[in-house]
């Protein structure tokens, strides 16, 4: 929580004016969309609460395995996240990318399996 604490306000520095710079009317955008549907409101809420909680619970894990578990949990999700799109969206994907993804999931394996023989 510490970590999330001083983190958030530095992102909030640094991402604004970014967002501002970049999308200058945004800001704009968002009142009209917000005043004309009032959903939009609950929308904003309801992606930042999910967004700390996505923060709180990488903090989490982190605190209670290790950054190299985070990141090899970071690289099952980008495989899982491919083959979802792929049997709902039928993405084409090549060889290469097969056999990329099929590493990703046998190093996955293999990171559990070591971690296993640790215990």
């Amino acid at each position: 929580m510490n970590l999330l604490m001083y983190m958030a306000p530095i992102a909030v520095v640094i991402l604004l004016p970014a967002t501002l710079l970049m999308e200058r009317n945004v800001i704009a955008i968002t009142m009209a969309l917000a005043r004309k549907d009032t959903i939009v409101v609950y929308y904003l809420l309801f992606n930042s609460s999910l967004a700390y909680f996505v923060n709180l619970t990488n903090f989490l894990v982190t605190k209670h395995t290790s950054a190299l578990t985070l990141q090899v949990l970071g690289n099952a999700k980008g495989a899982v996240a491919v083959v979802v799109s792929i049997i709902i969206f039928k993405n084409p994907v090549s060889l290469m990318g097969m056999l990329g993804y099929s590493l990703t999931v046998v190093g996955v394996l293999l990171y559990n399996e070591s971690k296993k023989g640790n215990k």
